[in-house]
């Protein structure tokens, strides 16, 4: 049987912060504020995964009151929950995430960030999907205050 999960997360854009989507820095004159390195994809993708197996939220596993968690690298964070979704005897598929911001493009950075998680997720390339759009000028995102990001992943029993 397969089981999927949704996941997502904004941060507010932010002076003197790295913008970190996907375990990979990008070069922007703000990042993404947060008690951790606030990498609104990684958490999507997180979110996602712990939906799918039935395991709660990314703030149930790593509660933003916890200061063992300030400034913790997101990606780490997807191992962890990566090892307790396959500690209840599922396996991941694929997963398939979008980005919503206004700037920068992802473009330049998608392949990277792409293989990034994919090794996070001890998947090949070809099963993790990043795509980006902006916010048409619309909300917070148009407005460029913050950053989104959606994710889809699917799991099946092993």
């Amino acid at each position: 049987m397969n089981l999927n999960g949704i996941g997502y997360d904004c941060h507010r854009l932010a002076p003197g912060r790295p913008l970190i989507l996907g375990g990979v820095e990008i070069p922007h004159d703000r990042g993404l504020e947060g008690h951790s390195d606030a990498d609104v994809l990684t958490h999507a993708v997180i979110d996602a995964l712990l939906g799918g197996a039935g395991l709660g939220d990314i703030g149930e596993h790593f509660p933003d009151t916890d200061e063992r968690y300030r400034d913790a690298d997101s990606i780490a964070l997807l191992e962890t929950a990566l090892t307790r979704v396959v500690a209840g005897g599922l396996e991941v598929l694929n997963v398939d995430c979008t980005v919503v911001m206004e700037a920068p493009k992802l473009g330049p950075r998608r392949q990277e960030i792409r293989e990034r998680l994919a090794k996070a997720l001890n998947l090949p390339a070809t099963r993790v999907n990043v795509k980006a759009t902006t916010g048409e000028g619309i909300g917070f995102v148009g407005r460029r205050e913050g950053v989104a990001a959606l994710a889809v992943a699917s799991l099946r029993n092993r």
